[in-house]
């Protein structure tokens, strides 16, 4: 797989990069939760390059062109391909009755909902769950993890990544990709997801710094899915009450 290859040299290439900056950035200083910040960084100045040259176009294009009922259906479609992975990672946690709950979705949503495209299980009031690998890990004990900015796939932690890696086993998209086919498929999963996310690209050109814009708003994220009500949010009021902000006086 030539474009694997070609990801990997990429990859290797940022961190050869973000070694030699290592240095220019204080231990001390970075966020505990980012020790890696100097290559993630890196990684993260060349998603953005990627995104603005290739992705969002396409993505503009594809909400543009796409009439919005078309574009839904799209979204269900690669929602309930997902569903395996839910399903499992619900039993490998230990709730088999909300693994079974999904199951009765994806069953649902595949026969009668022609492949997903049409959401009949949600208009029947069945409940969704959300699961991945990566939350599995942290419920057998793997709870705290580094944040870990990927090419191409943006930000994750040490641990979402390897989850990320064992769902692909899974997950019918990328098993597709394992054999050298569904690379269609994946595209229009990358573009269909970019456009979901158009309406913050404001908020992330507006950020001072778009960088800890993305990396908090996803480690929040991703804390509200393990721990639900019970995450633990930034405290705004002490960041805002912070003295360092008299330096900008």
């Amino acid at each position: 797989m030539l474009w694997l290859k070609k990801s990997g040299l990429i990859a290797a290439t940022l961190l050869i990069t973000a070694c030699a900056t290592t240095a220019a950035t204080p231990p001390k200083d970075r966020d505990p939760r980012d020790p890696w910040e100097p290559f993630n960084r890196q990684v993260h100045s060349f998603n953005m390059a990627a995104d603005r040259a290739v992705v969002r176009p396409v993505a503009r294009g594809y909400q543009r062109v796409t009439p919005s009922p078309v574009r839904t259906g799209v979204r269900n479609f690669f929602t309930n391909l997902r569903s395996p992975v839910v399903i499992v990672n619900k039993l490998l946690q230990g709730r088999p009755g909300e693994s079974l709950e999904h199951f009765e979705r994806f069953f649902i949503n595949s026969i009668y909902g022609i492949g997903g495209i049409f959401d009949l299980a949600s208009k029947g009031d069945m409940p969704a769950h959300e699961a991945d690998l990566g939350m599995t890990l942290a419920t057998w004990g793997w709870e705290e993890s580094r944040f870990l900015m990927l090419p191409f796939l943006g930000p994750s932690t040490l641990r979402d990544s390897a989850g990320f890696y064992g769902d692909s086993f899974v997950n019918p998209i990328w098993r597709q990709v394992r054999g050298q086919q569904g690379y269609a498929l994946l595209g229009l999963n990358i573009v269909q997801l970019r456009a979901g996310l158009l309406p913050l690209d404001a908020q992330m050109e507006a950020a001072f710094d778009d960088y800890i814009f993305l990396r908090d708003g996803f480690l929040q994220r991703r804390q509200f899915q393990l721990h639900g009500d019970d995450a633990e949010l930034p405290d705004y009021d002490a960041f805002l009450d912070d003295e360092d902000w008299d330096d900008w006086e």
